[in-house]
């Protein structure tokens, strides 16, 4: 009987060497640049009580149909995260720290949709939070650190898209308005929208159904529609961009996929990316949510990254490609493997990232995969190195333009050191 064979279930991948690496580099640029600005990492759990997603405000479709909900074995029920901002507040509330509270995270979020390009039923995302200040400048400072970051994967063409959703009080005023005008053109609207127009009509706004946005586009705006309070409120967001010299363009369409929102929504999207689903990064203000999870009123500010999509964007953009090598120096031993051992222990103490070929495989064989490795430099131990204490450093490409040396064991790390930084230079 075959025995049964596996693969990674639909709607999810598995990320390989070398690409894998580039991953990891930009979770480090990502860090690098929200942690200049004091936010410091949250490691919250995968799966929370279905309530911290699913409440009774909540109108989001990911929710109500698309969550990996399931009870365990003590009868609680539970549900695979999402998205992330529910988790940083469910924590905020529970553990409720000095104010403001600024984080970053790194998560999986999991939804049961029909997988697309940048969108897979287990996704990856970044983001920040800031709760704690209802200041508009912390609407700017998130704004202006999301920039930043896709600026540091090289990422230039991008566009801001910026609205306000005003306040709750505003909203509801606004919903009246837009529900009664849209009812009237109901006919007219995408059939997969017709429904949304009675419970949630501004997500009928974010509607990428081409007939849908043929009629929004004359739609009432909430702009038209806010207290004094939210309208300088959006004023200061947009002359703190604008100091900062940021563009963005006002989108009276855009709100975003989730009820908690007030005040300030935003998304980054690539110009480059013919794709309904491009928005690489987005967010806003959401300042009724940590009262929701049963904390007190606390305003909050954040945004989320899915890095598939933001990696669409860098390939369209031709930057923040996969790193050269993972390697600089691939060690060659054909006495046995002992020196090779040695060796590889004694530059990685240093710093310098080495492999080394095993089961005694010949000469040739280790050079094969020492080019494979695209290490930068090979160290060889044959007979006469291993009998005089020395080491022949071969480099493995062009840029350095050097031949093939020998050198004393005593020397090889700072030999190999000062090849490397040749090829640095």
């Amino acid at each position: 009987m075959a025995r049964a064979t596996f693969n990674a279930p639909k709607g999810t991948q598995d990320i390989l060497p070398p690409e894998s690496a580039r991953w990891e580099a930009l979770l480090a640029t990502f860090a690098s640049v929200v942690e200049r600005g004091g936010y410091g990492l949250l490691q919250s759990p995968m799966f929370e009580e279905i309530g911290v997603f699913q409440r009774e405000s909540e109108g989001a479709d990911a929710v109500h149909k698309e969550m990996y909900d399931f009870v365990d074995k003590g009868g609680r029920h539970l549900a695979l995260r999402p998205e992330g901002t529910a988790s940083v507040v469910r924590a905020f509330v529970q553990h409720q720290p000095l104010t403001p509270w600024k984080v970053w995270y790194v998560t999986p979020a999991f939804r049961y949709e029909r997988a697309q390009a940048g969108r897979y039923r287990q996704h990856h995302q970044v983001g920040l939070e800031a709760l704690g200040s209802a200041d508009p400048d912390v609407d700017v400072e998130i704004i202006s650190l999301g920039w930043e970051f896709l600026a540091a994967l090289g990422l230039k063409q991008v566009d801001l898209l910026l609205n306000t959703m005003g306040t709750s009080a505003d909203r509801m005023r606004y919903v009246e308005v837009l529900r009664a005008w849209l009812t009237e053109r109901l006919d007219d609207l995408a059939p997969d929208d017709r429904d949304r127009v009675a419970v949630h009509p501004m997500r009928v706004l974010d509607s990428k159904r081409p007939a849908t946005q043929a009629v929004t586009a004359e739609a009432p705006a909430i702009a038209d529609h806010l207290s004094p309070e939210s309208e300088a409120h959006f004023a200061r967001v947009k002359d703190g961009l604008a100091a900062r010299g940021i563009p963005f363009t006002v989108s009276p369409r855009l709100v975003r996929g989730f009820d908690y929102y007030t005040h300030t929504t935003f998304e980054l999207v690539p110009s480059l990316v013919e794709n309904a689903q491009a928005t690489i990064l987005g967010g806003g203000r959401f300042d009724g949510l940590v009262e929701e999870l049963g904390g007190k009123p606390t305003p909050g500010i954040g945004f989320g990254s899915g890095i598939e999509r933001l990696l669409i964007a860098c390939d369209a953009e031709g930057v923040f490609p996969a790193p050269d090598r993972r390697i600089d120096v691939f060690v060659v031993d054909v006495t046995g493997g002992h020196h090779a051992r040695d060796i590889t222990a004694e530059l990685r103490a240093a710093g310098i990232r080495c492999d080394r070929a095993f089961d005694n495989h010949s000469m040739r064989s280790q050079m094969k995969a020492a080019d494979r490795s695209e290490a930068a430099v090979a160290v060889i131990i044959g007979e006469q190195e291993a009998a005089d204490g020395s080491a022949t450093v071969r480099p493995l490409r062009d840029a350095f333009g050097a031949a093939q040396d020998s050198v004393a064991r005593s020397a090889l790390v700072e030999s190999v050191r000062h090849l490397l930084s040749k090829e640095d230079s």
